[in-house]
């Protein structure tokens, strides 16, 4: 238990403490004094001081020129950052508490360091690393540094004043850590920069190419250390290009026949792509020819034709047979195939070739037979007026025979798979030139020596008889085309009328009136072919009557009497003068009429003729003349004067 006085001292000391406390709570801290400041960043120094005893933070400035940068701390040491590097600050440090802040201590100048470099790292070979960065203001030197990011192999360092290096003879696809600073006039080193790169892979070697098979490439290559993976480009001259990505070593291609590929080969790994190695050209075989033309020039020769196809330098055309092989070779896109065989199967066969690869001798051959051997006429003989049979001799199977019989009249054809044919329905008087051919599915062939072939002239369409005279009749007759000359015959049983005549008219004698003959003409050609070319038949007319006589009847009458060769026949009496023309006609099986007021004092003409069918009058009766006199008014005497040639009526 205290004393009274005890407990006094207790309270004054606690009140004396109190007081103090609300003192130093009011009152701003001391001035702290800077022991050391220092930049080991570019953007940032740090200040080391004294505590200063009721202070609960310290206010850090770093002043250049008229910016500066308040930096708020608990305590020593502290750092201002967000400076600029290599740039001279003035720092002071104030105490602060609840009471304020204290007056800013005596200034340090800190100068901060120099600004790291920043790198740009590549790998430009398998064994190298280049290193390059921009320049750092106020530096006087730089310093880089490489080494395994494994930790294996030595470190390599190289100081330089320039801004840019190449450390070579590294691995290969290998991991390594590059850092770098700069240092100033005083040797002072600046913030460093780290960074890891990679070496690239070195090129794929050992590498092959080669057609696996038609179409294909298989491009090949050896392991590439360090390599994740490849990629190969394969591009053809006409400017396509593909490519390959894969992890192993060796890539499949479509390829095609006649192009130039180019490849080349790139190994990759996270430092990028490996260099260019070899660029490796390969050809492919030439295309085999396409659109393949066989065109016959004749049965023993042939045009082969084709399309250009690419990587082809040359062409080599073969023809083989089981007698032999044809070979032909250009570099021209045709070829003709002479001397063959007609009606002969021959495989024939277009190869390509280049310089760069050889002989495609996959290019597949071509059935091809030749066209049929000419046939040869054996015979040609008449089977009817316009029928001509042919016969040759067959020399090709499965051959169809086609026989033509060409003229000026025109074409005519007959077909047969044997060894004869007819002609049918040639026009009559005609030349025409006979030749045969043999065609097949694999063409035709020559035609055949021609032989000459003339049919026998045509009949005369028309033919006309005119009967001249009692015994003569006269005949004319159209044109019979191929007819060089004429018979004509008249035919009875009372005698025979012949004419032979280059004209297509003929008199004919010795004929016999009111007979019934038969009418026949054959047409000759200059060779002696003959067409016989029968008529209607003809009747010769009445004969002439006899013994024509005038006698005077009363009332100025004339009767006119003849002797009537026969009694079924009519006849007609003409009476021809001056003074008029008169005419009778008795009735049938009379010999006279009668005339009646005929005139008298004229001289009149008589003719007396039969009648014929149609009603005409023959006009080759004789004429006789016949004076008729006066003597008062009644009819004269008649007087008989003679015959007349004149024509009358």
């Amino acid at each position: 238990m205290c004393s009274a006085k005890s407990t006094a001292l207790a309270f004054t000391g606690v009140l004396l403490g109190c007081l103090e406390m609300i003192f130093s709570a009011n009152t701003a801290p001391d001035t702290p004094v800077i022991d050391q400041a220092y930049s080991k960043l570019s953007n940032s120094i740090t200040v080391e001081w004294r505590a200063v005893p009721g202070a609960n933070n310290y206010m850090l400035t770093a002043q250049d020129g008229d910016s500066f940068v308040e930096t708020i701390v608990k305590n020593s040491p502290g750092t201002v950052t967000g400076l600029k590097p290599a740039t001279l600050y003035r720092i002071t440090v104030r105490s602060i508490n609840s009471g304020g802040k204290s007056q800013p201590s005596p200034f340090r100048k800190v100068k901060t360091v120099l600004a790291a470099p920043i790198l740009s790292v590549h790998s430009p070979s398998c064994d190298s690393i280049a290193v390059s960065w921009k320049a750092v203001h106020m530096a006087a030197g730089f310093s880089v540094s490489l080494m395994r990011s494994d930790g294996l192999g030595r470190k390599l360092k190289q100081n330089t004043t320039n801004t840019s290096l190449i450390f070579t003879n590294l691995d290969p696809g290998t991991l390594y850590t590059i850092r770098a600073y700069a240092w100033n006039a005083n040797g002072m080193p600046g913030d460093d920069f780290t960074y890891n790169q990679s070496t690239i892979p070195c090129a794929p070697v050992n590498i092959s190419i080669e057609e696996d098979e038609p179409g294909h490439l298989l491009v090949s290559w050896s392991s590439v250390s360090l390599g994740h993976y490849y990629v190969v480009f394969v591009k053809s001259d006409d400017g396509l290009e593909v490519h390959c990505n894969t992890s192993y070593t060796q890539c499949h291609f479509q390829s095609d026949c006649g192009f130039t590929y180019f490849i080349s080969i790139f190994a990759y790994n996270k430092a990028g792509q490996s260099p260019l190695g070899d660029v490796f050209n390969y050809t492919t075989t030439p295309c085999c020819p396409s659109d393949f033309r066989a065109v016959f020039m004749s049965s023993d020769t042939v045009r082969v034709t084709w399309a250009p196809v690419r990587g082809a330098d040359l062409y080599e055309t073969r023809a083989a047979s089981r007698s032999g092989v044809l070979l032909c070779r250009d570099t021209a896109t045709a070829c003709t195939l002479s001397a063959l065989q007609c009606s002969t199967p021959y495989n024939i066969t277009v190869f390509s070739f280049s310089e760069a690869r050889g002989t495609n001798t996959s290019c597949a051959p071509q059935y091809v037979a030749t066209a049929p051997c000419s046939p040869e006429i054996k015979n040609v003989s008449k089977e009817g007026l316009s029928a001509i049979s042919v016969q040759w001799q067959p020399n090709n199977e499965e051959a169809t025979y086609v026989v033509t019989a060409r003229g000026e009249a025109g074409l005519w054809h007959c077909t047969s798979t044997r060894n004869s044919c007819t002609l049918m329905d040639l026009p009559c008087g005609s030349a025409f030139s006979v030749s045969a051919i043999a065609r097949s599915p694999a063409g035709q062939s020559l035609p055949s020596y021609s032989i000459p072939l003339e049919t026998a002239p045509c009949c005369p369409n028309d033919l006309i008889l005119t009967q001249v005279t009692q015994s003569v009749t006269n005949i004319s007759w159209s044109v019979g085309r191929g007819a060089q000359t004429y018979i004509t015959i008249l035919e009875s049983p009372k005698g025979l009328a012949k004419c032979h005549t280059l004209q297509t008219y003929c008199l004919l004698g010795c004929i016999t009136c009111g007979t019934n003959y038969t009418v026949s003409l054959r047409a000759i050609t200059e060779t002696g072919l003959t067409s016989s070319c029968t008529y209607q038949g003809y009747f010769s007319s009445a004969c002439c009557p006899s013994g024509v006589k005038l006698y005077r009847l009363g009332n100025n009458g004339i009767r006119v009497f003849w002797q009537a060769s026969d009694e079924t026949i009519n006849y007609n009496a003409n009476l021809h003068g001056s003074k008029g023309n008169f005419s009778c006609t008795p009735s049938s099986g009379l010999s006279h009429c009668d005339i009646t007021k005929i005139p008298c004092g004229d001289v009149y003409t008589v003719v007396v003729a039969p009648v014929t069918d149609k009603g005409a009058k023959l006009t080759f009766c004789p004429k006789k003349i016949y004076s008729v006199t006066c003597s008062g008014s009644s009819v004269g005497m008649v007087i008989y004067r003679g015959r007349s040639n004149a024509k009358h009526m």
